[in-house]
Order: C-alpha cells, then structure tokens, then sequence
C-alpha cells in the first residue's frame, strides 16, 4: 500500500466525520443557512491563498524538472477553484477582501505556511494532500447520494465530484508517495490537517443562526 493510501486510510474515521459533519449535511440537502454558506466561502478563499503561497514554496524546493511542473499545475488548479469561489461572492454579494480570518482558517494556514517554510517538499504533501483528498472524498460521496447540480449547492458538490478533481487529488498523492517517507512527522502533519479540516466546518458551522428557545 502506498504511503498516501495509507494515511487515508489511517485517517478514514476523521473523513466519515467531515462527512457527517452538519454543515457538510447542510450543503447536501440544501437547508444550510446563505450566509453561512457565504461566510465559509470567504474563509475558504483566504485559506485558498495561502494554499497557493505553499504550493508556490514547494515548487522552488522541488528537486526536479517533474516535480516543478507538477507543482505549477496545482497552483494553477487552485486559481481555478479561487474562480469558482469569487462566482459564489459576485451571486451573494460576499467581499472576501473585507473578510477577517477565522482562528480556524488561521491555524490551518500558518500550518501549511510553517511547514512550507521550514519543512521538506515530502512532509508539506503530507499536510497538503488531506484538503485535496477529502474535498473530492466529499464530492464524490454527495454526488453518489444523489444530490441534484440544480439544488442550491449543487455547483459546489457537482464542482468537487468533477472527475478533473479527482485526478488533481491522485496527483497530489502521487508527489506525497515520491517524496515522503512513513515518518512520524509525516504521520502527524497528514492527520493535522485533517483535524484542522474539521475545525474549519466547525468554525464555519457555528455561524449558524440559532431559533430562540
């Protein structure tokens, strides 16, 4: 078993979580509160930044030809997804740019950018495959239960079950198997960024309006 199947599958309990996670349930049934929804995506396109910044770190440390062009692809994928992002901002009248990070979306990001900064190309795709690998893990799952591309966040599922999606994340894998090793640190910053995927819908979720008792 390869080292990015295996974190996966050590890390399947926190996956089934985000999956059952209420926001996650939110957007798949529709009854997610707009401005709940609004507020994650412009939580979500700060965090994409900084995605990009480690992307773009991981690039100038890559050892070789291969590896550097495969880094400018998923920088590329990310202005893709940041496109999609700002469709959602102009539809809702979001202004991600007034938009103060989260403690959840910081922590996840000052996480990613350390380990860029002081870590090795393979210990940073160990905490950055778990966004990609999840988000499609998400997409695929809501699309197989059937959520509609008309619902009202159908374009979000429909966007993470695209096969493209897919095979950015199995790209992405495929750099975590060439260069890490099953190392404790590995271990850990894979399940890192799970947890910090949880504590980012947690932190989206808890925006929800609450009836009054």
């Amino acid at each position: 078993m390869s080292i990015a199947r295996r974190l996966w599958v050590d890390n399947a309990e926190l996956a089934g979580r985000a999956l059952a996670h209420p926001f996650v349930r939110g957007v798949a049934d529709g009854s997610l509160p707009r401005e709940v929804f609004s507020g994650y995506v412009a939580q979500d396109a700060f965090f994409l930044e900084a995605y990009a910044r480690a992307y773009a770190l991981a690039l100038a440390s890559s050892p070789d030809t291969e590896t550097v062009l495969a880094f400018a692809g998923l920088i590329a994928a990310v202005r893709d997804e940041l496109s999609m992002h700002a469709a959602y901002a102009a539809r809702w009248g979001v202004d991600s740019s007034t938009t103060s990070p989260a403690e959840a979306t910081l922590a996840y990001t000052e996480f990613l950018l350390a380990t860029a900064a002081t870590g090795t190309v393979g210990l940073l795709c160990a905490a950055m495959t778990p966004c990609m690998r999840l988000y499609a893990h998400l997409g695929q799952s809501l699309a197989v239960e059937g959520v509609a591309a008309d619902s009202t966040y159908g374009s979000w599922v429909t966007a993470y079950a695209d096969p493209g999606f897919g095979i950015l994340a199995d790209q992405l894998d495929a750099l975590l198997d060439a260069h890490a090793t099953d190392t404790p640190a590995v271990r850990t910053a894979y399940s890192r960024a799970m947890r910090l995927e949880l504590a980012f819908f947690d932190a989206a979720y808890s925006l929800t309006p609450r009836q009054p008792r």
